[in-house]
């Protein structure tokens, strides 16, 4: 029995599947920039031989056009596995008007913790009686709990 990864790698060489591909090679491009810009990188897709980078904020997109020379440079000098195919001539880059969508958070439940008392306090030398049966409620609690 083949393994999933094996299939998907034989499936995205074939040319229906060719924007796999280039999805693979987008993704691992946008890793190889640096965290300061990566922050900002919302997504890219390559058209008419170009590669557009989609930022969020216009701060993203002055850190990318400081660094774009180095990142030219940085995709010339490596080849990358991924991108065997996929051609582009242009990297740029443009800030979206879009607001991200919040990622909806799931729900935190409070850990179940072990009691670590054994109920095992004396409540005799409590004078107030009102304070006494209170204690009392409160060890048997403990004690079943």
């Amino acid at each position: 029995m083949k393994k999933a990864h094996d299939i998907l790698s034989s499936l995205q060489n074939q040319p229906q599947f060719r924007k796999l591909h280039n999805v693979r090679c987008i993704e691992r491009i946008l890793s190889v920039f640096l965290p300061a810009v990566q922050r900002f990188v919302d997504f890219g897709y390559i058209k008419n031989d170009t590669l557009f980078v989609v930022l969020n904020h216009n701060a993203g997109k002055q850190e990318f056009d400081n660094n774009i020379k180095m990142i030219k440079d940085l995709l010339k000098s490596v080849k990358i596995e991924e991108c065997e195919g996929v051609r582009f001539s242009q990297i740029k880059a443009f800030v979206t008007n879009r607001p991200r969508r919040k990622q909806e958070r799931k729900k935190e439940t409070v850990p179940f913790y072990e009691e670590r008392s054994r109920g095992e306090f004396d409540i005799e030398m409590i004078k107030d009686m009102e304070l006494r049966n209170i204690a009392k409620e409160i060890r048997e609690i403990v004690k079943n709990g």
